[in-house]
C-alpha cells in the first residue's frame, strides 16, 4: 500500500498540512479583531454590499456572501477535482484500500448528526443544524497530523485524507439536497443546458480551460438564481473536466488542480476562516456552551465523530470487510478518529447555510464549532503522541 502511494497524494498531503497552520492563524486573528476596538469595523466590512457584473446583468451581494458563495464555489471545484482524481487513479481507485475510510466516513457523518438531533429534538428551528458536526476540515486536521511527523505512519495519513475527502463529498450532497432554497424551474433549465455544453466539451476532448470557465461562470450565476446553493456549480464544473486515460497523457484535471491549489489553500480558505471565525466573546460563559445549538455541535464533533469513525472502522475490520492501515494500532487509529472532529471551516460553512434564515443561532454555531474543533485537536494530538511512544 505504501509503495504504491501516488505522487498527487503526497503533494496534496504536504499542501493541506501547511495550509492548516495558515487557517489557524487566520481564525485567531479573526477572534482577536472581533473582540477588540476594531470589532465594529470587522463586522461592518463583512456586511458591505457591492455589485459585480455588466449593466443590469450581475449580482449585488455582501462581502460575506461573495466569500461564502463565490470563493467557496472555487473551493468545492478544487475538492471535486481531488475526489474525481482519487476515484479514477488515486488512493480511492482500489475498493480494498478505499473501504475503511468510506465506512469510517459514514459513521463519522451519521453519529454526529444523531448526537445533535438528540440534543435539539423537539425544536424545529435548531434541528436544521443537524449536518454541522458531520463535516471534517481537511486542511486543519492534516495540519495537526503533520506536527507529529514520522511518529504517525503514512497509512494513517492516507486514511485521514481519504476519509476527509469522502466527508467533503458527503457535505456536497447535503448542501445540494438539504440546504437549497425555493427552486426556479427556468434557472434549473439553464443549469442543465450549461452542464450539457460542458459534457460536450469533455466528450470532444477539449483541453483548453477557457471554454469551461466561461460556461462555468454563467452556470454559477444560474445556480445562485435557481435556489440551489451556488457552490454546487463548482462541483458540476469540476465533474466535466477531462482527465487522462494513460499516465503519459496530458490531464487538464491535474494541471488545474496543481495550478489553483496554492490559491485555495493559502488565500481562499484563510479568507473564509477570517470572515467566518470572528465571534464576540463578550458576556459569554460556560453556560453559553450548554445551549442546544452549541452543545449539539460541540458533542457532535468531539464525541460523535470519534465514536462514529472508530466504531464503524472497528466493526469493518473485525468482520473482514476492510483492513487496518499498515503499521498502525487501535490506539493510533483512535487518535486519528478524534482528529476527524476538527470541523472548523467546513462546519462553519454548513452552519451558515443551516441558519441562513435564523441568524440568531450563528454565534452559537461558531462557539460550538470552535470549542468542538479545539477539543478534538488537543485530545487527538496527545493520543497520537502517546500511541507513538508505546
Amino acid at each position: 500500500m505504501i509503495k504504491t502511494l501516488s505522487k498527487p497524494f503526497k503533494w496534496f498531503f504536504r499542501l493541506e498540512a501547511a495550509s492548516g497552520l495558515v487557517l489557524l492563524i487566520a481564525a485567531i486573528i479573526a477572534l482577536v479583531i472581533s473582540n477588540s476596538n476594531y470589532s465594529e469595523l470587522y463586522f461592518n466590512t463583512l456586511e458591505q454590499y457591492f455589485f459585480i457584473g455588466i449593466n443590469n446583468f450581475g449580482l449585488k451581494l455582501s462581502v460575506h456572501h461573495w466569500i461564502n458563495d463565490l470563493l467557496m464555489a472555487i473551493f468545492f471545484f478544487f475538492v471535486t477535482l481531488e475526489i474525481k482524481r482519487e476515484f479514477i487513479q488515486g488512493e480511492l481507485s482500489n475498493l480494498k484500500k478505499a473501504l475503511l475510510p468510506i465506512i469510517g466516513a459514514v459513521g463519522g457523518m451519521l453519529i454526529p448528526a444523531l448526537v445533535y438531533v438528540t440534543i435539539n429534538f423537539g425544536n424545529t428551528e435548531t434541528l436544521n443544524g443537524w449536518a454541522i458536526p458531520s463535516a471534517t476540515d481537511i486542511a486543519f486536521s492534516l495540519g495537526i497530523l503533520s506536527l507529529l511527523g514520522s511518529r504517525v505512519p503514512i497509512s494513517l495519513k492516507i486514511f485521514l485524507t481519504a476519509l476527509a475527502i469522502i466527508d467533503d463529498l458527503g457535505a456536497i450532497l447535503i448542501i445540494a439536497f438539504f440546504y437549497s432554497g425555493d427552486l426556479s424551474i427556468s434557472y434549473l433549465s439553464l443549469i442543465l443546458i450549461s452542464y450539457i455544453f460542458l459534457l460536450v466539451l469533455n466528450k470532444f476532448g477539449i483541453k483548453k480551460f477557457l471554454p469551461y470557465i466561461i460556461i462555468g461562470a454563467f452556470m454559477w450565476f444560474f445556480t445562485y438564481k435557481s435556489g440551489i446553493h451556488a457552490t454546487i456549480a463548482g462541483v458540476l464544473l469540476a465533474s466535466t473536466i477531462p482527465h487522462r486515460v494513460k499516465d503519459k497523457d496530458f490531464s487538464l484535471l491535474i494541471k488545474l488542480e496543481h495550478a489553483i491549489s496554492p490559491y485555495v489553500a493559502f488565500i481562499i480558505m484563510p479568507i473564509f476562516a477570517f470572515a467566518n471565525a470572528g465571534v464576540s466573546l463578550e458576556g459569554l460563559s460556560f453556560l453559553s456552551l450548554l445551549k442546544p445549538v452549541p452543545l449539539g455541535i460541540l458533542l457532535g464533533l468531539f464525541v460523535g465523530k470519534q465514536v462514529g469513525v472508530m466504531i464503524f472502522s472497528f466493526v469493518a475490520v473485525k468482520i473482514g470487510a476492510a483492513q487496518m492501515p499498515d503499521n498502525s494500532s487501535w490506539l493510533s487509529l483512535y487518535g486519528v478518529s478524534i482528529l476527524t472532529g476538527i470541523g472548523f471551516t467546513m462546519s462553519l460553512f454548513v452552519g451558515n447555510l443551516a441558519f441562513a434564515e435564523n441568524t440568531q443561532y450563528i454565534d452559537g454555531v461558531k462557539i460550538g464549532v470552535l470549542a468542538g474543533s479545539l477539543l478534538s485537536t488537543l485530545f487527538g494530538y496527545f493520543i497520537l503522541l502517546f500511541s507513538s511512544k508505546k
